[in-house]
Parts: structure tokens; C-alpha cells; sequence
């Protein structure tokens, strides 16, 4: 399993499912690209773990990147041709690297690299010309990125607006609670096997939760949503 585009170096992780991966593990190799490469303006990503939730609330890994000023684009589930060109280079990777004949993850590490490069400068994939060669502002790489960059310029304003634009529906328990990020709300038990919608107020950084009638019953502070929780990707409770 790796992460990257075609143009950039990919980082294999010896895990056979994306949710085995921690966050933190994929989030590391991400500052090393960015690093690399640059920002991106936008980033095409999975809808399972750790990238999405189908539909639901955003995971720690993109409110993270959310805060980079990194737009995020979800692929539809189970929909693998809306991301045709990952998905080829993913499949080219496999053919040149051979994984079956690795003897080690660091082997495999070392030929996705070669691979990398060949394909990036040497491959003659644009009118007998490589990708280096055709694409040469991929030299001068993204916008800038460091870890000093990041503590300085990381705006979590931008996950609160993005936060801002989504509705999500739960169910009450028999307690009176909704989960949301793995953490219990209390709602009231007058509304007990009901659902409810729950909405962020980027104002006041409040959960609103409301009827499907729109009659709102409760808000409470996001506190799960601060910027040291989501820098160290700890949004989530993980019991």
C-alpha cells in the first residue's frame, strides 16, 4: 500500500487495508512530500479511512490538512474510475516493482523510488518527452512547506468554515446521546430513538443540535475541534 501521486514519491506501508495504517504514520510521509513538492491546491482522496467518512463528519487526517489550506476532493464509494490516473499509475507501480519478488518492505521502498524516478524523468511519456521534461514547473514544486511554515501559517478558521457547510443526521440513544468524533453528547432523553441533525456553528464554535422539524435543543461547545487536538490528530476519541 502507498500514498502519493505519480510524480511524487510514494511511501509504502506494509499494511494490506488502508484503516490498519495510523493516521499519523500517513500524515508524517505527507510533510515529507510537501516538504519535497510543495502544498498542493487540492488533494483527490479515498472516502474510507483515514481520508473520509461517507458523508459524515471529516476525519482528524483532512481537518489536518483542511488547515493547510489543502482543498479536499472525495472520491465517490466504490467508484475507483473517478480516479482513473491514480489508479493506473497505482497498477503501473505494481507491474515495475514486483512486489511478490521483494524480500522486504524496505526493498520494496527502494523500487517504488526507482520506479518513481524513471517514470518522473526518464519514461518518454509526452511526445517522446518524460514528464520532467514536458511539466518543468514541477521543478519549482507547490506552494512552500515546512514544519516552521506550518506552526506559524496552519489556520484552523479554515476547517471551521469547512465544517460549517455540513449537516449530519443521529440517531439518540436510550441515554439521551449522540456520538459524534467517538465522544458522547447529551441531547436529552425526551428525544430517544429519534434523529436529530447536528450542524457547527463557526461563530461561536458550538455543535447545534436540532428536529428534522429545524427546531434546535441543545448546543454545546466543539471542544473536540481545537488546534492542538487536530494538529496531533486526536479529534477522535479512540477508546
Amino acid at each position: 500500500m502507498n500514498v502519493a501521486g505519480p510524480f511524487c514519491r510514494r511511501a509504502f506501508f506494509p499494511r494490506g487495508q488502508w484503516n490498519q495504517v495510523p493516521a499519523r504514520a500517513v500524515q508524517a510521509q505527507l510533510r515529507l512530500i510537501f516538504t519535497r513538492w510543495g502544498r498542493p491546491q487540492r488533494l483527490r482522496v479515498d472516502n474510507g479511512t483515514p481520508w473520509g467518512s461517507s458523508g459524515d463528519w471529516p476525519p482528524d487526517l483532512a481537518l489536518w490538512l483542511l488547515g493547510l489550506d489543502i482543498s479536499l476532493i472525495w472520491n465517490p464509494p466504490r467508484q475507483p474510475q473517478k480516479n482513473g490516473v491514480i489508479e493506473r499509475s497505482q497498477g503501473t507501480g505494481k507491474r515495475w516493482t514486483e512486489p511478490s519478488t521483494c524480500t522486504s518492505a524496505r526493498q520494496l521502498q527502494q523500487r517504488l523510488d526507482e520506479m518513481d524516478l524513471i517514470q518522473r524523468e526518464r519514461y518518454p511519456s509526452v511526445e517522446g518527452q518524460s514528464r520532467w521534461q514536458a511539466f518543468p514547473q514541477l521543478a519549482q514544486g507547490g506552494r512552500p512547506y515546512d514544519l516552521a511554515w506550518e506552526q506559524e501559517h496552519w489556520d484552523e478558521t479554515l476547517v471551521w468554515t469547512h465544517l460549517a457547510e455540513y449537516r449530519v443526521v443521529r440517531r439518540v440513544d436510550q441515554k439521551g446521546q449522540v456520538s459524534l468524533y467517538n465522544r458522547n453528547h447529551y441531547v436529552g432523553k425526551l428525544y430517544r430513538g429519534q434523529e436529530i441533525y447536528v450542524a457547527l456553528d463557526p461563530q461561536d464554535r458550538d455543535w447545534v443540535f436540532s428536529t428534522v422539524q429545524g427546531v434546535q435543543v441543545r448546543r454545546k461547545k466543539a471542544e473536540e475541534l481545537g488546534a492542538q487536538r487536530i494538529h496531533k490528530l486526536e479529534v477522535t476519541h479512540r477508546r
